[in-house]
């Protein structure tokens, strides 16, 4: 996509941290922004911000792990903009960082309904809609390098969670039409309000992050990526698996016999 002006862009999660950087920069292109959390406070003084900087910027309060709320944002949405042709599905939220036999299920329950059901919802809602459209049209996930590997002790159900968006985005990017970008940005450790200020203050921060992705994504990159030093974990967990294959089910003349994408590909008979 080339020229962003008078484009429509809904950024879930868009009153701090990433979204909100998001929101700048593609407000910055001239894009009409559209920003969506469940804090209304936070959304207002958001706009506010957005305003100074001469960006064009409204907001609807939507908690995206009630899909009737998220139903609601298309509907508001479309009634005052008539479309949407960039999607940034980013809402999300922490859980307490504790070992699988500590974590109680009710806060595993709960960084599930927000970071992937809530992601689920958006991507199913606003996608049919954008299909509908017919027109050129981006949705980008945002996931974590804890979609491709552990970085932080405990955080198993966080870690989850963007293993799932990872899935999601996949699935989703076969699914979606051609004139449908569909991609996953992958932020490293960026210094926002998920984290505690004396953490927050060694990560990159969000303009940073997204100066580097933005980029990425209007070129239609599958993965938007950021921290160099990532691609050491994903190697390892990479290298883990071939050797795993070499090992006890290495490669074989006709082993495609076996292979679901090529024996849907021929059929059944």
């Amino acid at each position: 996509m080339e020229n962003l002006s008078n484009k429509v862009v809904v950024v879930t999660g868009g009153a701090t941290g990433i979204g909100f950087a998001f929101a700048k920069i593609f407000g910055a292109e001239g894009a009409k922004v559209v920003i969506a959390e469940p804090r209304v406070n936070r959304l207002k003084e958001s706009v506010d911000l957005l305003a100074d900087l001469s960006v064009d910027a409204s907001y609807y309060p939507c908690d995206v792990s009630d899909p009737e709320q998220v139903n609601e944002l298309a509907n508001w949405v479309w009634r005052e903009h008539g479309q949407v042709d960039v999607l940034i599905n980013n809402a999300g939220i922490t859980a307490p960082n504790f070992p699988v036999t500590e974590l109680p299920l009710d806060e595993l329950h709960k960084v599930f309904s927000v970071n992937f059901f809530g992601q689920w919802y958006v991507a199913s809602i606003f996608g049919r809609r954008m299909v509908e459209q017919g027109t050129s049209a981006i949705i980008y996930n945002v996931g974590s390098e804890l979609s491709f590997f552990s970085s932080v002790p405990n955080a198993t159900a966080y870690m989850a969670t963007k293993h799932a968006v990872l899935g999601l985005t996949e699935g989703l990017r076969e699914e979606m039409p051609a004139y449908i970008t569909v991609g996953l940005v992958v932020p490293g450790f960026v210094g926002s309000e998920m984290h505690h200020p004396k953490v927050a203050q060694r990560g990159m921060t969000p303009d940073e992050f997204v100066a580097r992705v933005f980029p990425q994504m209007m070129a239609g990159e599958r993965f938007a990526v950021s921290h160099a030093f990532n691609i050491e974990h994903i190697e390892a967990r990479y290298h883990a698996v071939a050797s795993a294959y070499t090992k006890s089910a290495p490669r074989y003349e006709g082993d495609e016999e076996y292979d679901v994408s090529t024996i849907i590909r021929e059929g059944f008979n």
